[in-house]
């Protein structure tokens, strides 16, 4: 049977690349791997190879097929709880698919949150909803908390690196690629004419996208690689005014990546609302910029 492929080419740095090609009846899929050592975030994912994956859009963005919403957060609240102390505790748990090797690098991926942000993913014992990292077929993720057990892919064949694990797990706490932006227009320009036939969906823009009053950051490690999803090897995704600015070469979280995680956790839900909650750590990177919004209104900052 046809394997369709969904393949997202995200180009990070400028060590030589081997390019390798994988055919399929309906199309032909290049990523690349930087000497065997990190990829160039190319994600190559085989939809349909495992009856158990679920349907994957925007590259790496899991969706359940059936009436639930492509984008949870847009409809319900798809946050993970902060606790007492101020942290927010994700749970989770590695399959025993990997090499120690392998399983080292991921905890230093998740570990390195807790350097930076109020995120603090723990070892799953008794709860209920935690991720769970298995080496499935590509790399991806759903979008926020999703309840009970919710797959983070990871495969051992080009995912398991530290952009790529910091990556699919921003997309666990609720982000969305940075060229999805409902203000992207401005920024980017998207050349669906060098966009592979059936994967145009990938550069759709989000309209109510919360952008929680940050910039639009080119070194985002959420943002795309200037040949995503190429057909012809020209670019589908140029900046402007600046066509030479770079993309999609994060090796690690950029500030700005680190200043939305903490916003977008720095509230907590009450009774009559969303309120700012002040109680973060001073020393993380960023910190001056969360706490002159503690006076704001939620709603003021999450829609800007």
């Amino acid at each position: 049977p046809t394997l369709m492929l969904v393949c997202c080419s995200l180009l990070l740095g400028t060590i030589p690349r081997l390019l390798i090609t994988v055919k399929s009846t309906n199309m032909r899929c290049k990523y690349q791997v930087h000497n065997n050592r990190s990829p160039q975030r190319s994600f190559c994912h085989v939809a349909g190879k495992d009856e158990n994956d679920p349907k994957v859009m925007f590259g790496d963005i899991a969706v359940y097929t059936g009436l639930q919403s492509a984008d949870p957060c847009t409809a319900r609240g798809c946050l993970w709880p902060k606790s007492s102390d101020g942290n927010v505790y994700v749970a989770y748990r590695i399959s025993n698919q990997y090499s120690q090797r392998e399983r080292n690098t991921i905890v230093q991926g998740l570990r390195s949150f807790s350097r930076s942000t109020c995120i603090r993913f723990t070892p799953r014992r008794r709860q209920r909803d935690f991720v769970d990292i298995q080496s499935r077929s590509g790399c991806f993720s759903f979008v926020g908390r999703r309840g009970n057990g919710q797959v983070v892919s990871l495969s051992r064949r080009g995912c398991v690196f530290q952009s790529v694990i910091q990556h699919e797990l921003l997309h666990a706490l609720g982000f969305n690629h940075e060229q999805t932006r409902s203000d992207r227009d401005q920024h980017v320009r998207i050349l669906l004419q060098n966009v592979i036939r059936g994967q145009e969906h990938n550069f759709r823009r989000i309209r109510n996208s919360r952008n929680l009053g940050t910039p639009y950051d080119y070194n985002s490690v959420m943002h795309y690689g200037r040949f995503a999803f190429s057909s012809n090897r020209q670019p589908t995704i140029v900046p402007v005014p600046n066509p030479n600015v770079a993309i999609g070469r994060a090796n690690q979280m950029s500030p700005t990546d680190i200043l939305r995680v903490n916003r977008l956790y720095a509230f907590v839900q009450s009774s009559i609302g969303m309120n700012w909650d002040c109680t973060c750590n001073p020393n993380w990177p960023a910190f001056q910029n969360v706490s002159s919004l503690c006076s704001k209104k939620f709603d003021l900052i999450i829609r800007q």
